[in-house]
């Protein structure tokens, strides 16, 4: 990373109305979701709490870099509250997501890729997982299952077998091995009382949450690696700045421009269109989406040799893994 943008301020109070209103519209739909007469009223539901429920994840993706709030204390209060509605822990999933920073297009995050000795019904099931949502569910249930059996992650992590270096999981499981587990704990049952309290209070069905949570599975979990595919196998400029409608990029609050916030992670959502590189590949959303339902693909022998990403998409260099620390300002 670099220093470019270490001065661009927190907007605070903005986060905070922008968190408040996002649970709120969320919280709505998830009512509307579970007592509307009309299957298409519901539908319609589901899907705006797709987009609002990816607000108020963009502010907690902020609040793991430490930008949501200039407070540190304040900053992880937000969010930890922004995390019930994912719902997880919040040490947990800083503790991932900066672990991705670190280890962006590296071995351990070349999803999109036949590597040689890859397990390709193990490669696809993964990526076929992120595409249809099911990436989604392993979040809060992985959350759960931590908190009520810390060592079972332990026997996941794959240590020293080939399903832990190919899937990443040892990697990534052995962050939580020195996480604050009293945190993650504590974090889970918070989740669990705020969704435990929205049905309680809204009366919420099983069907109406399904419904939503569903949709918001699909609508997040496919773009968490359609900013990734098939882009440069760099730690930093391995991730694209998407074209998408403003309205859509609006309402994930910068999300799609990727690019910049791994070169410059510590720059506020609302600035990060000033660090876009209009000279760099900008491919839509849509067309990396429709091309990764196509499955993995085999590493160009030039990938693997001297570039490190497909010539319809551009080159880079490749790069060493990150070191890992929280961001802070």
């Amino acid at each position: 990373m670099t220093s470019e943008g270490r001065d661009t301020p927190i907007p605070a109070t903005l986060n905070v109305v922008l968190l408040a209103s996002a649970m709120t519209a969320c919280a709505g739909c998830l009512w509307l979701a579970s007592h509307a007469d009309a299957w298409a009223v519901r539908l319609m539901a589901a899907g705006v709490f797709s987009f609002v429920n990816n607000t108020v994840f963009s502010l907690l993706h902020e609040a793991t870099h430490g930008v949501l709030h200039p407070s540190r204390r304040v900053n992880d209060g937000l969010g930890r509250v922004a995390a019930t509605l994912f719902p997880t822990s919040f040490t947990m999933q800083r503790a991932f997501h900066l672990n991705h920073h670190r280890h962006n297009r590296t071995r351990l995050e070349q999803f999109d890729y036949f590597r040689p000795g890859d397990n390709r019904f193990l490669k696809r099931a993964q990526w076929y997982s992120i595409l249809s949502g099911l990436y989604w569910l392993f979040v809060p249930v992985g959350a759960v299952a931590f908190a009520l059996i810390p060592g079972l992650l332990h026997r996941l992590r794959g240590t020293g077998t080939h399903y832990g270096e190919q899937t990443g999981a040892d990697a990534y499981l052995g962050r939580l091995e020195v996480a604050p587990g009293a945190a993650i704990r504590w974090e889970v049952l918070l989740a669990v009382a705020v969704q435990a309290g929205l049905v309680s209070a809204l009366d919420l069905t099983v069907t109406g949450q399904a419904l939503c949570y569903a949709a918001f599975a699909v609508n997040w979990s496919g773009l968490q690696y359609a900013d990734h595919a098939w882009s440069p196998l760099h730690v930093r400029d391995g991730a694209w700045d998407l074209r998408v409608a403003a309205p859509v990029r609006w309402l994930f609050l910068n999300y799609h421009y990727h690019r910049a916030h791994h070169r410059h992670p510590h720059v506020p959502w609302l600035h990060l269109g000033r660090f876009v590189d209009s000279s760099a590949p900008r491919p839509s959303f849509l067309r990396v989406w429709l091309s990764m339902w196509r499955g993995p693909r085999p590493l160009p022998a030039t990938v693997e040799d001297a570039t490190s990403g497909p010539a319809s998409f551009g080159t880079q260099p490749r790069e060493e893994p990150l070191p890992l620390t929280v961001e802070a300002r």
